[in-house]
């Protein structure tokens, strides 16, 4: 994770304003691999976000997997970073994990209250199925 998270600095430290990051976001979030229709369910729905955003896990050989989408651009291109972080990755490195990257890069400050808010949701559903899928391990 540590090297997608340099990835993730590499790619938008080498703007030095937010009209460019935020371009780079948009394209982050164009870049999000198909979100099937048949996910688009009300259960993968993030709670506490303005725009629909949509976070469906798989869970296969101890990794978590995301699917994301959302109904708008910005948002998507924030989705697909925390996707392109965090998928991939065992539960337990999905927990110890804390964004604070997001905030090295430039892109919680220039956020709107309800778009912080939403970007929280969003990291807090993706640990929440990381929690689960850690105790489903247990259990088998």
């Amino acid at each position: 994770m540590q090297e997608r998270i340099s990835q993730v600095r590499g790619r938008f430290l080498q703007y030095s304003d937010w009209e460019d990051r935020y371009k780079e976001l948009i394209h982050l979030g164009r870049e999000l691999s198909f979100y099937p229709d048949d996910k688009r369910d009300e259960k993968y729905k993030v709670k506490g976000c303005q725009s629909q955003v949509w976070l469906y896990p798989e869970f296969k050989e101890g990794r978590v997997y995301f699917l994301a989408d959302s109904d708008a651009l910005l948002v998507k291109g924030i989705v697909g970073l925390l996707v392109s972080v965090y998928s991939n990755a065992t539960p337990e490195e999905i927990l110890s994990t804390k964004p604070d990257f997001l905030k090295e890069v430039g892109i919680t400050e220039h956020l709107s209250m309800n778009r912080s808010n939403g970007l929280a949701a969003m990291m807090k559903q993706m640990q929440m199925y990381a929690l689960v899928f850690k105790s489903m391990q247990k259990v088998e």
